[in-house]
């Protein structure tokens, strides 16, 4: 299962590590505004949220111990996430310009604690290997030629046959599926690097 690497946890101890803490921000800043606009957030208070969240963070990372037995860093995380937004929702400030729901009803949803962890892991899962995905692919799509990217694109994500393909961007079907090979196995490295596991292939490989 897909889980923030320790030594990025580590290296999010020391606030002066931009490049930890950009890393960090660039893949969990997404979901956690999904989460409060799926909670009923207004736009602008989304973001609010989040950057309230990324602070506790900062704060408490030097806390975290990884646990196997009380939850791992998503899990932590959406604990945060969740009294970030029983926070936001009871202070007097709060004023939402078009609630979906009564402050009541919004306060009820994280009542239960339990559930809502085992809600918020399951969501954690699914968005973070979607965010991880698509970062890695904007990533490698810098690094390959743009017909090989193409090639990808139609045979493994719209499932277009390699020899239609093929007559579409020049290329022969064998190439078409050496394209789609070398891609995924770039998705793979990048992924591996933006979870911060050491990999014997360079993300930073010449374009093919």
């Amino acid at each position: 299962m897909i889980d923030t690497r320790e030594s990025l946890l580590l290296r999010l101890r020391d606030r002066q590590d931009r490049d930890a803490w950009e890393q960090f921000i660039e893949i969990y800043r997404p979901f956690l505004i999904r989460l409060a606009r799926a909670r009923g957030f207004q736009e602008a208070d989304a973001h609010d949220l989040v950057q309230e969240v990324f602070l506790i963070v900062s704060k408490k990372v030097h806390e975290f111990v990884p646990d196997p037995e009380h939850g791992k860093f998503r899990a932590w995380l959406g604990t945060i996430a969740r009294n970030a937004m029983i926070h936001f929702l009871t202070r007097r400030k709060y004023k939402p310009t078009a609630p979906i729901q009564s402050l009541s009803e919004q306060l009820e949803e994280f009542a239960d604690p339990m559930g809502y962890s085992s809600e918020i892991s399951a969501m954690f899962d699914l968005e973070y290997r979607r965010e991880l995905f698509q970062l890695a692919g904007k990533r490698v799509q810098l690094q390959v030629h743009a017909n090989t990217w193409k090639a990808f694109q139609r045979s493994a994500v719209e499932g277009i046959d390699p020899e239609v393909i093929g007559n579409e961007l020049g290329m022969s079907p064998g190439a078409v599926l050496v394209a789609k090979c070398r891609v995924i196995a770039k998705l793979r490295n990048e992924v591996k690097r933006l979870e911060d596991r050491p990999t014997n292939e360079s993300s930073h490989a010449n374009s093919e």
